[in-house]
């Protein structure tokens, strides 16, 4: 699906609609499962049920318009001795005891990995908190917006790359694939994941996007 369909009237009601359903009943778990890696032997490895002692972490799901389209940010990481080494990932990481918020530490994640502003940022609401078990992480997914591009700056010892998305290719439902992958070379589990543009986004953050897919989608923010 290409850019330039996006059919709000303006960037302006397009904020407050999504803003305002995200102070409503969100679609949740349900939504979340729909991208959830499967294997009948490795079910409780894949459980979303926080377990006790589980750190706690932030993401921002950051929006801003470009080529009559809404836009996204993903973070290609890179490699490195850890859980989610070389994956695809919204900018975030772990609340530190100097934040205030879950919301501080997107902002703050956001500024240092990808140099903008926390002070341009306008803060629409949160989605569901998802428990992350490889890492065990639970994550508060945190939605903003920018009124412009943003003049990216990455710090290269944590982000490889900046993945550009559209709400539109969000929406489009020939991207949503899925494949058979193996845990740790040796597991094998069948992982729903978004095509985009040849870059394969699964596991959390397309449980993420899932629930801000049928969100938007739900209540008709957005429509192709």
């Amino acid at each position: 699906m290409e850019s330039g369909y996006f059919c709000t009237d303006s960037m302006k009601q397009f904020t407050e609609s999504l803003s305002e359903v995200l102070r409503g009943p969100l679609p949740g778990i349900e939504a979340q499962k729909r991208m959830m890696p499967r294997a009948e032997t490795l079910f409780d490895r894949f459980s979303i049920e926080v377990k006790k002692g589980a750190k706690e972490g932030a993401v921002l799901l950051l929006l801003y318009p470009k080529d009559g389209d809404i836009f996204f940010p993903l973070t290609l990481r890179q490699t490195y001795n850890g859980a989610h080494s070389g994956q695809i990932s919204f900018p975030g990481g772990k609340i530190e005891p100097t934040d205030d918020s879950p919301t501080d530490t997107a902002l703050r994640e956001t500024q240092e990995e990808l140099g903008i502003n926390r002070s341009s940022i306008q803060i629409l609401g949160k989605l569901t908190d998802l428990f992350i078990m490889a890492s065990n992480f639970n994550v508060r997914p945190v939605v903003g917006y920018v009124s412009e591009v943003p003049d990216f700056k990455i710090d290269n010892r944590e982000v490889a790359e900046v993945i550009e998305i559209s709400i539109g290719q969000l929406l489009d439902t020939r991207l949503v694939k899925e494949k058979e992958m193996k845990v740790n070379n040796k597991y094998p589990i069948q992982a729903p994941y978004f095509d985009f543009g040849g870059y394969h986004v699964w596991g959390a953050t397309a449980m993420m996007l899932s629930e801000f897919k049928e969100l938007i989608k739900g209540k008709g923010i957005a429509a192709f």
